[in-house]
């Protein structure tokens, strides 16, 4: 949202710049168990952004200071690789990718039965390989299933997508176009066996009357993106996820 002006029409004839419709998802692909190394592992392209995450643990802490002794702590770290942007970045964390790893870890403390486990410590890591926009929604997908992956118990599956605004139009999953140009983002994630909103974000302005249209249109691409999730666990593990 940097108040330029794009340098492709966002918005045409009722189409986005890459062909969407307003409701249209970007093409995932979501795989599991892909780190023979770590509990639990995903990889998860949405459009051109992707992300591997890897859990570890429960297992016991390296400092006893960590502990807490009713439930497991978990640790979190989002990380964008050197080069997942167009512009080499830094590979030293930024002062986003801190914040983001905090939001991701209380998105994912939100279904993770954690009493099960004290005095124990879970890891997650999570490395943005290809940023397109959409990132940290991507991240709380791919980190849920590598949960699931790992075996830990979970409330339900945390699933994320992001809505924006471009050209005064609410659309669903922006891409970095979007993102840049743009309006409004406002990352959403969620737990749909729960109906539990775990992450609710917004960076613009999105009007007062357009936010239950904009949460439902995050609804909807969150119960997709969730129905992939169960889809591929399911092929691995067999059952209902």
């Amino acid at each position: 949202m940097s108040g330029k002006e794009s340098p492709v029409p966002l918005l045409k004839d009722g189409k986005r710049h890459d062909g969407r419709g307003p409701m249209d998802l970007r093409p995932i692909e979501m795989k599991i168990g892909i780190l023979h190394n770590a509990d639990g592992s995903a990889w998860l392209k949405i459009g051109k952004t992707e992300v591997v995450a890897a859990v570890y643990g429960p297992r016991e802490p390296p400092m006893k200071g960590m502990v807490l002794p009713d439930r497991a702590v978990i640790r979190c770290r989002y990380h964008m690789a050197p080069f997942s942007t167009e512009e080499r970045k830094n590979p030293a964390p930024s002062r986003r990718e801190i914040e983001l790893s905090k939001v991701i870890r209380e998105a994912l403390e939100a279904t993770i039965l954690t009493h099960l486990f004290p005095r124990t410590v879970i890891d997650v890591f999570v490395e943005v390989i290809q940023a397109d926009g959409g990132t940290r929604t991507a991240a709380i997908t791919a980190a849920s299933l590598a949960l699931a992956d790992a075996g830990i118990p979970m409330r339900g599956l945390v699933a994320g997508v992001a809505v924006g605004k471009v050209q005064g139009k609410l659309v669903l999953d922006i891409d970095e176009l979007e993102d840049m140009y743009g309006e409004a983002d406002m990352p959403v994630a969620g737990i749909p066996t729960l109906n539990k909103i775990v992450l609710l974000q917004l960076n613009g302005v999105i009007e007062p009357h357009e936010f239950p249209q904009a949460l439902k249109m995050a609804w909807e691409g969150i119960k997709k993106i969730h129905a992939l999730q169960k889809k591929v666990l399911a092929t691995k593990y067999g059952g209902e996820q």
